[in-house]
């Protein structure tokens, strides 16, 4: 699983804290079935078709609007372009929900669309899915519920308002998406968005609409994502999709397919794009990110497999050709000097030494890196089908701490996993004392049909003894995290401004290098390379912050200069 969202986003974005892209594998597709249904696609399901596409009436209404608005960078304001239906847009669960929102969004721009951050303005509500736990999808039953009542409530006079699902439950649950209360007009699955404008003009004519074809090459490379957090310091940037891992409890190879990567040109395109614009932190996305394997170039498809991490494994054969994470990696951190670069979710397998050592090397690479452990027992990671042991993992802990010398370390946790058993469960509780994480992402296990667990094994952990577990889990990792953060008291911190922190007005809250949070007080600063007035610090500015305190979450302290990404790197 990726590591979880921040918080509640602009633009209409739901994004509930605590989760983001977990790793699987992919389903398959026969070249019979290839043949008959396009390059890499499968059908939905048997026996359905999908309906005609757009009229002459959805076409005249897209050229009536014209281009929407502004540069395809910065969304168009809301009214930008009079007479153009307004979608809203809601965001659940991962970053790679994000980003999809992102592509999303820019699809529609393009074919007409306006954006409203006000759910009473919308002609068209679009929510981009979860499924990876049972409480994500019974958030999004309950939305609906109450966009019925919207619908209802809707004055005639204007036009039936029109709902959607998109993404990973769109693909698990299309069909009792379609039928259940007849709530939802249009059904996407993550590789189906290009086809949202004739979707959306089907459902115009009152028909509903679905598209849930995986595909084993869609990346949406040539699509450049509208961030919707216009002048934001930060943006998430994917570059894979899907996964090959079978990890026995995870839904994610069956709703996002098979792993591809894109081409490494329009990923160096889009983090130009994004650092001409002022980003100064990039975030790289993939469900399985540091498996990135670019085939688009001929004369790289011949190149060897890169090793695994010692003493894990995989559930299928090496993969020879194309060009690996490391590359991508170091060309990334060559665009801007002053722009943090990080990646998430990479699964513990896929740590060559030169990823390491490039993290080590570079001063704008964060020495901050996610080790989804998933379980403390050997037994239990190989009932989820995990590739390693404690004692592989253990291994790569202490490696990459002696490669990267003060990394700050993330990972995910699942309580009560299928035949987990007490002393199986303390053993996770030791794993968590013996690394002593920085940032954990801890939940109960929620069995998912589909996945190898469901068909070979039992939730057979009572749900009150995977609460106590999970609170014993959280409880642990949080007094871990706190003694780790409590080290850095004392020592001065280069915090990335985010903005004014949320509870006062008088401070301003970013992160550091290791991705924790730190607030400190707003006051005027001296520049360390600049000489003139002092100044405030702004959103996308760097400054030195001496710790004063910690919490297992925060840090606080007080702000000793404004400066700058390299400058703090050669003074360090």
């Amino acid at each position: 699983m990726l590591p979880g969202a921040r918080a509640l986003r602009a633009v209409g974005l739901l994004r509930p804290p605590g989760a983001a892209p977990c790793t699987g594998a992919a389903s398959r597709t026969g070249a019979a079935r290839r043949a008959r249904w396009g390059p890499g696609q499968r059908p939905a399901w048997r026996g359905f078709a999908l309906p005609a596409g757009p009229d002459l009436q959805h076409f005249l209404r897209v050229a009536a609007a014209g281009q929407p608005g502004p540069s395809p960078e910065l969304p168009p304001e809301p009214g930008s372009t009079p007479g153009a239906p307004k979608v809203y847009l809601e965001t659940y669960g991962c970053q790679m929900n994000v980003s999809d929102t992102e592509i999303v969004w820019a699809i529609l721009q393009k074919n007409g669309y306006a954006r409203t951050k006000e759910l009473a303005e919308a002609d068209v509500v679009l929510l981009v899915t979860c499924s990876v736990r049972e409480k994500a999808e019974q958030a999004i039953w309950n939305r609906l519920q109450h966009l019925k009542a919207l619908k209802a409530r809707r004055p005639q006079a204007r036009a039936p308002l029109r709902v959607g699902i998109l993404g990973c439950m769109a693909e698990r649950l299309k069909e009792k998406i379609l039928h259940r209360e007849k709530l939802v007009d249009v059904v996407a699955g993550p590789d189906a968005y290009r086809d949202l404008p004739r979707l959306l003009a089907v459902a115009e004519s009152g028909q509903q609409a679905a598209n849930v074809l995986l595909s084993l090459d869609e990346t949406y490379a040539d699509i450049l994502p509208v961030q919707t957090s216009a002048g934001g310091t930060t943006a998430l940037v994917s570059i894979m999709r899907g996964c090959d891992n079978m990890c026995s409890y995870c839904i994610v190879p069956f709703t996002r397919g098979r792993e591809r990567s894109r081409p490494i040109a329009s990923i160096l395109q889009e983090v130009k794009m994004l650092s001409d614009q002022g980003v100064k932190e990039v975030t790289l996305l993939g469900q399985n990110v540091n498996s990135f394997r670019d085939l688009s170039e001929v004369q790289f498809q011949s190149v060897a497999a890169p090793g695994l991490s010692r003493g894990f494994s995989t559930v299928y054969k090496a993969k020879p050709g194309g060009l690996r994470f490391s590359h991508l990696l170091d060309q990334v951190s060559r665009i801007d000097p002053e722009m943090r670069i990080r990646f998430t979710s990479p699964h513990p397998k896929d740590f060559p030494d030169e990823v390491l050592q490039l993290i080590q090397e570079r001063h704008n690479i964060c020495k901050q890196l996610h080790l989804p452990a998933q379980s403390g027992s050997t037994r239990v990671l190989e009932a989820m089908r995990r590739g390693y042991t404690r004692e592989a993992y253990l291994e790569l802990v202490h490696h990459v701490r002696d490669s990267i010398p003060g990394v700050s370390l993330s990972s995910d946790f699942i309580a009560g996993f299928c035949g987990e058993t007490e002393e199986d469960h303390l053993q996770t509780v030791s794993l968590l004392r013996e690394v002593r994480y920085n940032v954990g992402f801890l939940f109960a296990y929620s069995m998912r049909q589909k996945t190898r667990a469901h068909h070979r094994l039992q939730d057979d952990v009572p749900t009150d003894v995977k609460k106590r577990r999970l609170e014993q889990l959280i409880a642990t990792f949080r007094e871990e995290a706190a003694r780790a953060n409590a080290a850095l008291v004392g020592q001065a911190q280069l915090v990335l401004v985010e903005g004014p922190s949320k509870r006062s007005a008088s401070e301003l809250c970013g992160r550091n290098d290791g991705n924790i949070k730190v607030i400190f007080p707003d006051a005027e600063l001296e520049h360390a390379a600049e000489h003139g007035a002092p100044g405030r610090a702004q959103p996308g500015d760097y400054v030195m912050v001496k710790v004063t305190s910690a919490s297992s979450q925060t840090l606080r302290g007080v702000p000793l200069c404004r400066t700058s990404l390299s400058r703090a790197a050669a003074s360090h």
